[in-house]
């Protein structure tokens, strides 16, 4: 039986080419574009979410909760991790990470910039990262131990064992390679090359530091250990140590959430990037039901045409489940070839694809998980494809089949009409999402930085520089390379600040505001406003290098005193523990943290120590190579043993938006091959449905209808159908598109002209699709079509 419906299907498909291929075209699109959203999506659910002991793996929060303003964020304080391993016994390991300088490291004469990590012994124990060389329990012991990575390991050593071999970095510090770890999947948030443990003098500095929040730590409960309850009782940590930090608590959050579900709203974990995962996902399933309406209604319209198939098999003794089977199979036999197909279009485009991610899509084809999930995805998408064609030619009546006479609907509103609805308001929404994503990235981008970006580049602050800061500022300025030189503790200019700090009091401030004082901090010396091209509103620049009282100096932007509440701020005192400071200048609110954000508190802190960064703003009348090229040399006259590198602050700055361009062109893709699906759909069921009207159309052509008025009727209920579409899409994608939108404090507003936009390329899309088949039929000899009457 099945053997006879596979043959039978496969001459109905080779009868009509056209159908099978506008059909398989159509499924074949569409199931490539679900794939490609389905290893995305599923490499999302991946992240950090590999880990044997998964279960048990916890980030450690921070929570401040002060008049109902909950605020969480995952950086805590350095005591947290010894305080939790030595106090609660359900803690079976905590390490503490940090990001590490990008290190100059040397091996028989090879010299290599890298960053990592410095962690806690624990790490390794916590995270089962898959082992080359090295006992993994005692890998970080020692503290001048390191371990590589695969891909650094080989380009330092080859490809010989480096178990036991030193390493010196730039400070002639040697260390001793204790293991190498297999290269990180790309499905971890985790991005380093070395892991070192924490230097001996900053890990005792911090068992008894609560006062701000620079490291990430980590926990492992034991397998008896309740989280909630775990939570509940480590509640009071903070305030036991730091009584002043009375509203600030800390709390476990699961590992294998803080890659999707990384936003809180009241202390409530609401969305991240699960959010772009539902809606590229919730794109895919669209794109999905549109390759399958294209198939319902092609079937359908094409019913006319197998009507007499149906009525002599009824007539020879064919039962409605073997019809049904029938029509089943040929769907389930087209959704098997543009199955097949699918997957040869996704190894084609899986490269292009990879191009505009972060991270390249990792795929187990050798899984037999997958192509037996994909053979069970294809026969579904079969079933759900064929049914409904399936019951409506077996329903047929073999007596008025044989007649030729089929129903045909006239009516203004049928099934098939509602699908052609239904699958132009998803382009519609589709439409829509793309531009609303566009105007947002738009938008943020416009906003004005509040400080020039152009011009300036950004080198590290390592080996010999460090010490001779002030010669090579010196050089860089008389060789005219340069206008301004700072440095900075902040690893770039655009990524703003290097921790964060409360505990603030000042003159006049009330105890509330110093409860909810916050500021985030970077460190400079000198020159910092004239250096980004910032405008100062009141006082003066910190000028530490040439003024030692700076060195108990601020700055403040326009946010801080705001909250602060200040009042010609100006020579007036910030107390910061045993710490007063001096507030020398104010400057206008810039964007140090993300453009789609309000503009945080900043506290712009003189010190000389643990300046990561120089800033340079280069000469504009010269070109930016003959900057570079002077840079390069006067670099490295002060730092011979270090490769030149080098950052625009202006690129830098770009990557801000990266996440949203990207999504905003996953969108635009995806939409497109939506749209195309659509109008293949519509092209086939408009040319069936002018193929049905030939007789109407030579009739009309003899009594004298124009070319022009036959190709209007043909084409009017198309456009009618469209226009309801977009009636019905309009509301549903303003609302959600609305509630995208309020994932971001700065935003841009949806304009009516979006809407109409997404319209007229709805219409323009259909007339054209349309048009060729009508105006084919209206310029069709109406002899052959009246010929047997």
């Amino acid at each position: 039986m099945i053997k006879n419906h596979l043959k039978i299907a496969r001459r109905s498909l080779l009868k009509n080419k056209s159908f099978s291929a506008i059909n398989i075209t159509g499924l074949a699109i569409g199931l490539t574009a679900v794939l490609l959203i389905a290893i995305w999506v599923q490499n999302q659910f991946l992240y950090d979410n590999f880990y044997a002991n998964k279960a048990h793996i916890y980030q450690l929060m921070n929570r401040t909760d002060k008049d109902g303003n909950v605020n969480i964020h995952g950086y805590t304080m350095p005591a947290a991790a010894p305080a939790l391993q030595q106090q609660y016994p359900e803690v079976e390991f905590a390490a503490r990470v940090s990001w590490t300088d990008e290190h100059l490291f040397l091996y028989e004469g090879k010299s290599i910039k890298s960053r990592g990590f410095e962690v806690d012994a624990d790490f390794l124990d916590i995270f089962d990262f898959p082992v080359l060389y090295g006992m993994k329990n005692s890998m970080l012991d020692e503290p001048n131990s390191i371990v590589l990575t695969a891909s650094f390991a080989a380009s330092l050593f080859g490809y010989e064992n480096p178990i036991n071999k030193t390493i010196t970095l730039e400070d002639n510090v040697p260390y001793k390679v204790t293991g190498v770890l297999k290269d990180l999947p790309t499905y971890t948030d985790f991005d380093f090359k070395y892991l070192m443990p924490l230097s001996p003098e900053r890990a005792q500095k911090s068992l008894n530091n609560w006062n701000n929040y620079s490291l990430r730590t980590y926990v492992t409960l034991r397998e008896n250990a309740e989280v909630h309850t775990f939570n509940e009782k480590i509640k009071p940590l903070i305030r036991e140590n730091a009584s002043y930090l009375e509203w600030t608590s800390i709390f476990l959050y699961p590992i294998s959430k803080t890659h999707l579900y990384s936003r809180f709203e009241n202390g409530i974990p609401v969305g991240g990037k699960i959010e772009q995962v539902r809606l590229v996902a919730g794109i895919g399933f669209l794109i999905l039901l549109i390759a399958c309406i294209n198939f319902i209604n092609l079937s359908t319209a094409r019913s006319q045409k197998r009507s007499k198939e149906v009525g002599v098999r009824k007539v020879i003794g064919a039962t409605k489940k073997t019809l049904v089977s029938q029509f089943l199979s040929e769907s389930i036999l087209i959704a098997f070839i543009a199955g097949l197909i699918s997957v040869v279009l996704t190894l084609i485009s899986l490269p292009l694809f990879n191009r505009l991610l972060d991270k390249p899509l990792v795929v187990d084809w050798a899984n037999p998980m997958i192509w037996g999930t994909g053979v069970t995805f294809m026969l579904i998408t079969g079933l759900l494809a064929g049914v409904y064609p399936a019951f409506v030619l077996s329903s047929f009546r073999p007596i008025k089949t044989l007649k030729g006479i089929v129903s045909i609907s006239h009516r203004p509103f049928n099934f098939r009409a509602g699908l052609v609805v239904v699958q132009f308001a998803i382009a519609v929404f589709l439409i829509v999402a793309t531009l609303v994503i566009h105007l947002q990235v738009k938008f943020a981008g416009e906003r004005e930085a509040g400080y020039q970006t152009a011009q300036l580049i950004e080198i590290a602050a390592e080996g010999e520089i460090d010490n001779d800061f002030d010669a090579l500022k010196g050089e860089l300025i008389s060789n005219r390379l340069a206008t301004h030189v700072t440095r900075t503790s902040g690893w770039t200019v655009a990524g703003g600040y290097s921790s964060t700090a409360m505990n603030f009091s000042w003159d006049g401030a009330t105890p509330e505001q110093i409860d909810n004082s916050f500021f985030y901090m970077l460190r400079t010396e000198s020159d910092f406003a004239k250096t980004l091209g910032l405008t100062l509103s009141d006082g003066r620049d910190i000028d530490y290098a040439r003024v030692p009282a700076d060195s108990a100096s601020v700055l403040l932007n326009e946010t801080a005193i705001k909250h602060m509440g200040l009042e010609n701020p100006v020579g007036k005192y910030l107390k910061w523990g045993d710490n007063l400071y001096t507030i020398v200048g104010v400057v206008e609110d810039y964007i140090f943290n993300s453009p789609y954000e309000d503009v945080g508190p900043l506290l712009v802190l003189a010190d000389n120590q643990y300046l990561h960064n120089i800033v340079i703003r280069s000469n504009p009348q010269l070109s930016m190579s003959q900057n570079i090229q002077g840079i390069e040399k006067i670099v490295k006259k002060f730092n011979p043993d270090y490769p030149f590198s080098y950052k625009f602050v202006d690129e830098q700055y770009a990557q801000k938006f990266h996440d949203q361009k990207q999504m905003g062109m996953l969108a635009f893709i995806f939409s497109m091959l939506a749209i195309f699906i659509s109008a293949l759909g519509l092209f086939g069921l408009a040319s069936y449905i002018a193929e049905t009207r030939i007789k109407e159309i030579g009739i009309r052509k003899v009594l004298g209808a124009s070319i022009i008025g036959i190709s209007t009727m043909l084409s009017r209920d198309f456009i009618k159908l469209v226009v309801i579409s977009l009636l019905l899409a309009t509301p549903i994608a303003w609302w959600i598109m609305n509630k995208w939108l309020e994932n971001f404090s700065y935003r841009t507003a949806i304009s009516w002209w979006v809407f109409a936009l997404a319209g007229v390329t709805a219409i323009a899309i259909a007339l054209l699709t349309i048009s060729g088949q009508a105006i084919r039929a209206a310029l069709a000899n109406p002899v052959d079509s009246l010929r047997d009457e």
